[in-house]
């Protein structure tokens, strides 16, 4: 671990690569424990509960399959650069969306009578949709952007970027987002009135997450050029040693 933290300080690229999955981690924790809290207090029957998990699933899986469609084209048309800005776009959209009702959505509570339904039923189909998309972009277009970002580098670069990334930025996100909830929740006493408070350390982290992706994309983009040309020049020496 402590030679992974060492390599991390030591080289831009693999810090900026662990700071997605960091940020990752850490975003889709904050949105779906607060979710999770308003989707049992929308369906405290476990029957009722199950039902809607097992809907969200389904449409997880035919939204993914989706956007794994989509992805191709994505990086086809635009590149690496725009696929790596989609996921946190997407995060930073719909997490405002779900935390501005959680935080509002009693103002509303008239209007959407009119339409049969109430403030915290509409916050449970937000971040249903919220965690849908973010989970499919993930499979779609972050994983393929994590992998691909270690094509230009060499062997050890490779391996002990992948291991730096794995050791320390996989566990920290996932378990940074539990922290701070579990910090928030003992000085302010419970996950509703933290709200707020997540939700602007949401916004940090996204933007953190996508200054991260910009800088990797022009760094992947230099590498990738620098890449190409070794593997021609090595192409043009085997030609002629074959000739």
């Amino acid at each position: 671990m402590g030679e992974s933290a060492r390599y991390l300080a030591s080289s831009p690229y693999i810090r900026n690569l662990a700071t997605l999955v960091i940020a990752y981690g850490m975003s889709i924790n904050l949105v779906e424990v607060t979710w999770k809290a308003k989707l049992k207090q929308a369906f405290p029957d476990p029957t009722s509960y199950s039902a809607f998990m097992g809907s969200f699933s389904s449409a997880t899986g035919v939204i993914t399959l989706f956007m794994m469609l989509f992805g191709r084209f994505v990086f086809r048309k635009w590149g690496w650069g725009t696929a790596a800005m989609i996921t946190p776009s997407v995060l930073l959209v719909t997490g405002v969306a779900f935390f501005a009702l959680c935080l509002t959505g009693s103002t509303f509570a008239p209007a959407l009578a009119a339409f049969g339904t109430t403030p915290l039923m509409l916050a449970v189909f937000v971040g249903a949709a919220q965690n849908i998309i973010s989970k499919a972009a993930k499979y779609s277009l972050f994983d393929p952007c994590k992998e691909m970002a270690y094509i230009p580098l060499d062997q050890e670069q490779k391996t002990k970027g992948k291991a730096a990334v794995d050791v320390i930025g996989g566990p920290l996100g996932k378990s940074g987002g539990s922290l701070i909830q579990q910090m928030l929740i003992v000085s302010v006493g419970s996950l509703a009135a933290s709200t707020p408070y997540l939700a602007a350390i949401l916004a940090v982290i996204i933007f953190a997450w996508l200054g991260a992706a910009r800088g990797l994309a022009t760094q992947f983009e230099a590498k990738m050029l620098e890449h190409d040309a070794a593997q021609a020049a090595t192409s043009d020496a085997d030609a002629d040693t074959a000739r």
